[in-house]
């Protein structure tokens, strides 16, 4: 190379050239070819010192110029990160992704290695490069649109959501703003409006003609807004690019997350894609901290059932189960009684799959199969710790009944849920697993079967007369409240009846915000004497009515007359 130079050098003497202008005709100096060639000479050098340093480093060499580096690639690595770090993403297929930077040997730049990996489940390489290549690499971030993403989710500013907020009145105007954005802002859009309505989930599901966009608000599903088919490979591929998943992965489930950072709060995302006959069905669940943030009084148990619950979960041992479908609000209330029962003075561990919302003050910890930490195993390794109350996601198995059953039996207090369709229906779940009905009735203290329904919007709220079919299915139901229930029920012609009209706060709908119906089966003498393993779910349910229980459904006709929801809602939530 220094041969090179000389003999660039001798030629410039030759010539005598002295002028650094171009001729008339424009064609560069001999000067100026020599500087642009000595340029060339430097920019090898420096290469070859990258590629030397690489080998003393021990780690791979890439020149990047000229390199294809996709936008998909570029996109791993948002620029501000990439200037600070001097280190890019150049290659990512999904299954293999390839970094490179100025100083491989930093730790930084090896964490984001790691990060990256992790959350495309991707085997990775981190490459050496020169100045010019990074260069090179950052310059190709011109050519792409901004780059909202950043390494571990989201990034929806409140100005954007101030900006489209402004247009997003009802959920017709989001078709509106939707057709006439591009591809990038169409995420930002569904997640604004997602956070504006109040959605739980955000399912994006592609048709054989079309996509749809559905928000489920209060439980309830409405489609919102459709797509062109077209836009379907770039709509689900920014979903999985943030949420980890892969893009090229689209025969099997995948699942991911992503986090909405914002100034009042960072918001997580669960999304869970799965394979349809048209393309895939993609679902956000938006976990908003506020969601879970119920005190235990406002639950919406009524007067007599508080004060039951109450009285059994401020046992120091014991077992309380939630039962109810999913989507029931059997985690919120499990929170609200964690929160209430959350001092210092005591240690509360959980164990979940997946940990959804953070509690403060709680050790909180995830189950994970690839490693075998299952409820079973986890559940006997928190015993270890000496908690003095323990929540577990689910009981799935007789292995995991059997070790709560005895930790409620050797002094903790022990908080899970279980998937049936009343508090009645718990008892014989259990016993069907082979748990033995002598252990479960000292370890069982209370059962909790819930359901939500909509709350009447009080912006619009009206009184109204039910028709007679209506009236019948109220009065049936409140004489078959029991008179040990101690509940006080109104005379017929005291009762009142409301629905929402309809208005911008509830979006036509009529409803805001959900309440829920319980009914509270407490271990009676009577129940732990019955308790056998042929027991039914109905000789269940009629033992706990001859103490007073409240059914869901007798709990949802009570709160028709409180005027907190509607004759519809009850009937369609508990029949």
């Amino acid at each position: 190379m220094a041969d090179d130079i000389q003999s660039i050098e001798n030629l410039l003497n030759f010539t005598g050239a002295k002028s650094t202008t171009k001729t008339a005709s424009g064609i560069p100096t001999v000067h100026e070819a020599f500087e642009e060639k000595m340029s060339e000479v430097r920019l090898k050098e420096k290469e070859v010192e990258a590629e030397n340093q690489a080998k003393t480093l021990g780690v791979p060499y890439v020149n990047l110029k000229g390199f294809p580096i996709s936008p998909e690639s570029l996109r791993q690595i948002p620029l501000e990160q990439a200037q600070e770090l001097q280190t890019v993403c150049f290659l990512f297929t999904g299954p293999e992704i390839r970094l490179a930077s100025i100083n491989p040997d930093l730790q930084a730049a090896k964490d984001l290695l790691f990060q990256l990996q992790e959350r495309n489940q991707a085997n990775g390489g981190l490459y050496k490069i020169s100045a010019e290549s990074l260069r090179v690499a950052l310059k190709a971030y011109e050519t792409l649109p901004k780059i909202k993403q950043i390494i571990k989710g989201v990034k929806v500013t409140d100005e954007e959501i101030e900006q489209f907020g402004s247009q997003l009145k009802t959920y017709q105007d989001i078709q509106k703003v939707l057709s006439h954005a591009s591809i990038t802002d169409i995420m930002t859009i569904i997640l604004s409006a997602a956070l504006q309505f109040g959605t739980s989930d955000v399912h994006v599901e592609a048709e054989e003609e079309k996509i749809i966009v559905r928000f489920r608000v209060d439980g309830v599903l409405q489609e919102i807004a459709t797509l062109p088919h077209d836009f379907w490979k770039k709509v689900v591929a920014r979903i999985k690019l943030i949420s980890g998943l892969k893009i090229n992965v689209t025969e099997r489930p995948q699942d991911g997350r992503f986090t909405i950072y914002l100034k009042s709060g960072d918001t997580d995302v669960r999304v869970s894609a799965i394979p349809t006959a048209w393309g895939e069905s993609v679902v956000m669940r938006i976990l908003k901290p506020s969601a879970i943030n119920v005190n235990f009084e406002q639950l919406g148990f009524r007067a007599i059932a508080e004060k039951k619950l109450l009285k059994e979960i401020l046992k120091p041992h014991g077992m309380i189960m939630t039962t109810g479908p999913t989507g029931s609000g059997k985690t919120t209330t499990l929170y609200a009684v964690l929160r209430k029962l959350n001092t210092p003075d005591v240690k509360v561990v959980t164990l979940e799959d997946p940990i959804e919302y953070k509690l403060e003050g709680v050790n909180q910890s995830q189950i994970d199969h690839s490693k075998n930490y299952t409820f079973a195993n986890g559940l006997r390794s928190i015993l270890r710790q000496d908690p003095d109350i323990v929540m577990v996601g689910e009981i799935r198995d007789l292995e995991t009944a059997d070790v709560a059953i005895n930790a409620a039996l050797t002094g903790h207090l022990m908080l899970s849920t279980l998937h049936t369709n009343d508090a009645a229906g718990a008892i014989p779940r259990f016993l069907s697993m082979g748990v033995k009905p002598f252990l479960l009735a000292p370890a069982m203290n209370a059962i909790v079967g819930q359901r939500l329904v909509r709350r009447v919007c009080e912006k619009c709220k009206e009184t109204v007369q039910p028709n007679e079919e209506e009236l019948v299915y109220v009065k049936k139901v409140i004489a078959e409240i029991p008179e040990t229930s101690g509940e006080k029920i109104f005379t017929e012609s005291e009762w009142k009846f409301y629905k929402g009209k309809g208005c911008d706060v509830c979006n036509g709908s009529g409803y805001k915000g959900r309440v829920g119906l319980y009914e509270i089966l407490t271990m009676s003498d009577e129940i732990k004497a019955a308790m056998s393993e042929s027991i039914s779910e109905y000789q269940v349910r009629e033992l706990a009515k001859q103490q007073g229980m409240i059914t869901i459904q007798q709990d949802g006709v009570l709160k028709i007359l409180d005027g907190q929801t509607t004759i519809e809602e009850v009937s369609r939530i508990a029949g």
